[in-house]
């Protein structure tokens, strides 16, 4: 591709080398999340699940927008991500897909859905962009899933792969454990690679040493995101629950939390239900 083809960077004018904007002034594609590769330039990925975080966050100039199949955990009620199924999400996928008009909508394909072979990843990512409305899927998986990639990819779906701790595999694994240290971290670089070269347009590592982490993004050609892996990726993605607060209890090492949004919704409830039982709420300004 000649410098004329190069397509314009999100968030800038027409010159090339200008830094990204925020708010976004157009729509993310995934030639920008590789120009930000190779340019050296980070992008951030939020999980959204409904249109009003969608919104929020596609405003606030936020790349890439994660339908996560963690959806089971903060939005259905679920202890773990496998129990969640493909007609769970689609809803989902629509919501924050109608309501981000520039970042990048991508969808996890949930557990069941895609290992049994190529041709069931296939169909079930076609469901994603069709009926999810999404512009891309991600699944979780090793070398051995490379089959898979590649026909999604032939059949013009484009595929985020997402190794290290994969929470699909949690029992296999053993848990919720930090993946690829000591003599392991060359399996995790493996995977990148087989990943990459199936046709993978970035891969998403969760819970990896630092160091592993950076081995990978020096490995692979295509943008590389974390989630706990440190910073030497060129993406970073938390569940938005996570990162504002919203979830109660303890948080994971990996996680920054940028708001205290539980307290703040507690108190705001709190207030209401004290209005209503005084009879402050409604007063003549809130009545006809």
């Amino acid at each position: 591709m000649n410098s004329a083809e190069q397509p314009a960077p999100y968030g800038t004018g027409s010159t090339a080398s200008a830094a990204p904007v925020t708010p976004l002034q157009r729509k993310v594609r995934i030639p920008h999340l590789q120009q930000a590769k190779d340019e050296g330039r980070r992008f951030a990925m939020l999980t959204a699940y409904d249109q009003y975080a969608a919104q929020i966050f596609d405003e606030a100039g936020i790349e890439v927008l994660l339908i996560g199949d963690s959806a089971a955990n903060n939005v259905y009620g679920y202890e773990s991500t496998l129990p969640v199924t493909v007609d769970e999400l689609l809803p989902l996928c629509r919501a924050v897909s109608r309501a981000s008009h520039h970042a990048l909508v991508v969808a996890d394909l949930p557990f069941g859905s895609y290992e049994a072979s190529p041709a069931q990843a296939v169909m079930t990512a076609v469901r994603f962009l069709k009926e999810g409305l999404v512009a891309a899927v991600k699944v979780e998986g090793t070398h051995r899933h490379a089959p898979h990639v590649r026909a999604m990819v032939e059949a013009g779906i484009p595929v985020m792969a997402h190794i290290g701790f994969t929470p699909q595999s949690e029992h296999a694994l053993g848990g919720y454990r930090v993946q690829g240290r000591g003599d392991s971290g060359q399996a995790i670089i493996d995977d990148a690679v087989a990943l990459a070269e199936a046709g993978s347009f970035a891969v998403l590592m969760e819970m990896v040493p630092a160091s592993v982490a950076a081995a990978v993004d020096a490995a692979v050609h295509v943008p590389t995101i974390g989630i706990g892996a440190g910073n030497a990726t060129t993406g970073q993605v938390l569940v938005w629950q996570d990162m504002a607060g919203l979830r109660g209890g303890r948080v994971a090492k990996f996680v920054k939390q940028y708001a205290q949004l539980r307290e703040i919704l507690s108190e705001a409830a709190r207030s209401y239900g004290d209005e209503v039982r005084s009879g402050v709420f409604p007063g003549e300004e809130h009545s006809f």
